[in-house]
């Protein structure tokens, strides 16, 4: 980088109409002050101050975070520039402002002129008036110097009066333009033959500014909570969090993202954590066109993140045309405040609740962050509708006693709806316990209809409806469902879920094909092994199932579900000594830690000892097993009791769905 004097005066003019002031770190346009985030100006002042040089991203990221900064400087360079374009309508293909050299950095190529603002002569403001600029090749002085000049020549006033009926007309002809520019921005976005009103949304994992990579889980956790916040907004589609996360320090173009996830807006931003203080700077973009629509900074103390989060899906709500409902105004105009601890805690929570839930140990964990945030704030309902989460899962997969868990999931669940009965998180489960543990049909199909009518882009709650409804048979509605999933959520969850619906209809074939599409896009998880075990088993392929199951045995660190399938398969081919050592050791372990009653009766079902396989079954019935409602109407192991008439005795009780 060739030498330069740092940019010092009051304004900075540059191209046709822009100009920057150092000082107040404000960008304006013929006067108006244009939106355009700190990092930005700060890359865009750099730029200025070497125009005409190569200016490298080194260079760049050294001037405004140091030599030693710890954090992804090549995607927040990246993110400014695209911001400095966009707010200047500067094309990256044919770039009349930023030119970008490929591999090694940027130039600044537009004219610039340097003025320090001084008041005028007392000649009058018609003395000022600015002459033609010379051409950009030719040295040109500050205007102040031509204001001087023009005053100490003190022309006749009647030499001006021209000017002054000129004026009116170039006032009324200035309001035209205003007038037509906004009717072509508004016309761009939502008129006949324009882009599309923006009625989808993804929000990109913000990016976490603070210097300190311990802090990734909380701009993370703000991503998934602003997520939350936006899903809450009726006729607003809002991708789920995990699918957003796949695109974590990418470096796709924002038209490539918004085609591959199918929405029109996209929203990006940044975090900074400093102590209790936080500032969050977010922009609205049109996805397909990479335009700019709306951008702000918040600063606020942390008690205050929540009313934050509710500023932005609001102002987002409004920005995008669309019409908030009557409750859900009252919601989002609702003031509450959060203590700071309990709200990391509960991010903390929720996000090894959102990324590993079928894992014992870190479902433990988030139990442990949430009770630590109710401790430390009481009247904080999402931290109870989280430990309402973390003791359903646990219970589902038998890491707790079934009855002690939903107990637990149950009085968590009463406190949170108590404090704020429309967190759609917490009906959502409340449809769970009454399908998987009440065996309730009613009440389940009730709670989940009123989950999706608070948070309509929840993906969990459309999730669990679509399994229960395929569990009550309802084969048309479940897939309608599993549509409307697939439009929000791309990550483990739909895929798990498509092969739940086919489980419970017992239609191997189309598991097959979904559990082989889940392994091959994550197969390090062990859920999604054993589904495809079921699809092996099914479809009639022994073999091919018994891998399975020995590869989500090893993956799941010995799920007893997964064990008591394979011992199923190994017996229906032949291979009793494993099946029964399986049994045993299953036995063994259930008088220290829980075993599934329904898990032991599946094994004994699969050795054909039926009088031993009815007694379980019994005793799961008595307990009202989670598996009982999951497993007894489309569990291919005990398919050799169903014409017993003590099983259709069992599902007479139970209130089985045909």
């Amino acid at each position: 980088m060739g030498s330069s004097s740092t940019v010092t005066q009051d304004t900075i003019r540059f191209g046709e109409g822009f100009e920057v002031d150092p000082r107040a770190l404000e960008l304006r346009y013929i006067g108006r002050a244009l939106k355009l985030e700190r990092i930005p100006l700060q890359v865009l002042l750099i730029l200025i101050e070497h125009k005409g040089e190569l200016v490298t991203r080194e260079e760049i990221a050294e001037k405004i975070w140091g030599k030693d900064a710890f954090l992804d400087t090549d995607n927040s360079i990246n993110g400014a520039i695209r911001k400095i374009r966009q707010v200047l309508k500067d094309d990256s293909q044919e770039p009349r402002y930023v030119q970008t050299l490929s591999g090694r950095g940027y130039r600044f190529i537009a004219p610039v002129l340097d003025v320090e603002l001084q008041t005028p002569s007392p000649a009058g403001p018609e003395s000022a008036l600015p002459q033609e600029a010379e051409p950009a090749t030719t040295p040109v002085k500050p205007i102040s110097e031509e204001w001087r000049g023009k005053a100490d020549a003190a022309p006749p006033a009647a030499a001006f009066r021209p000017w002054r009926r000129f004026r009116w007309f170039a006032f009324l002809v200035s309001c035209c333009a205003i007038g037509i520019t906004a009717w072509i921005g508004w016309t761009h976005f939502y008129g006949a033959g324009a882009a599309h009103p923006i009625r989808s949304i993804a929000v990109l994992p913000l990016q976490n500014l603070s210097g300190d990579p311990a802090q990734e889980y909380f701009s993370d956790g703000m991503t998934d909570e602003l997520i939350t916040e936006l899903s809450r907004i009726q006729s607003l589609k809002v991708i789920s969090h995990t699918s957003v996360m796949e695109y974590k320090g990418t470096r796709k173009h924002l038209p490539q993202i918004a085609r591959e996830l199918g929405v029109d807006g996209i929203l990006e931003g940044s975090v900074i954590r400093e102590n209790d203080q936080v500032r969050v700077t977010v922009q609205l973009l049109d996805g397909p066109n990479d335009r700019h629509i709306w951008s702000e900074s918040y600063e606020r103390p942390l008690h205050g993140i929540l009313n934050l989060q509710k500023e932005v899906a609001e102002t987002v709500a409004r920005q995008i045309r669309i019409t908030l409902t009557p409750e859900q105004q009252v919601r989002l105009n609702a003031k509450r405040t959060v203590d700071p601890e309990a709200y990391e805690n509960y991010l903390r929570g929720r996000y090894f609740l959102s990324t590993q839930f079928t894992m014992e140990q870190p479902l433990l964990q988030a139990k442990s962050y949430f009770e630590q945030s109710i401790h430390k704030d009481p009247g904080f309902a999402p931290a109870y509708s989280g430990l309402a989460d973390a003791y359903l899962y646990l219970a589902l997969f038998h890491a707790v006693p079934e009855q002690a868990g939903f107990q637990s999931a149950r009085e968590a669940l009463h406190k949170a709806l108590q404090l704020d009965d429309s967190i759609g998180e917490a009906h959502d489960t409340l449809g769970v316990i009454g399908w998987r543990r009440d065996w309730d049909w009613e009440a389940a199909e009730r709670e989940f209809d009123r989950a999706i009518a608070l948070a309509p882009s929840y993906p969990c709650a459309h999730e669990d409806r679509a399994e229960f409804l395929a569990f009550l048979g309802r084969r048309p509605e479940a897939l309608a469902e599993m549509t409307r999933i697939n439009q929000i959520d791309f990550g483990p969850g739909a895929a798990m879920t498509e092969a739940g619906i086919y489980i419970q209809l017992r239609d191997y074939r189309n598991l097959l094909e979904a559990s082989k599409r889940g392994v091959a896009s994550n197969p390090n998880e062990w859920l999604e092994h054993y589904n495809l075990g079921i699809a092996y088993q099914g479809a009639g392929k022994l073999p091919e199932a018994i891998s399975e199951y020995r590869k989500a045995v090893e993956l799941s660190n010995g799920d007893q579900d997964t064990r008591a399938s394979l011992a199923h398969a190994l017996a229906a081919v032949g291979n009793r000594a494993e099946a029964e050592k399986i049994l045993r050791d299953l036995d063994r372990r259930s008088k220290n830690s829980y075993v599934s009653p329904y898990i032991l009766a599946t094994i004994y079902a699969g050795l054909g000892e039926k009088d031993k396989a009815f007694q379980y079954l019994e005793k799961a019935y008595d307990e009202r097993s989670l598996d009982i409602s999951w497993h007894l109407k489309a569990d291919l192991r005990i398919d050799n009791l169903r014409s017993d008439p003590r099983f259709q005795d069992l599902a007479r009780r139970v209130q089985l769905p045909q």
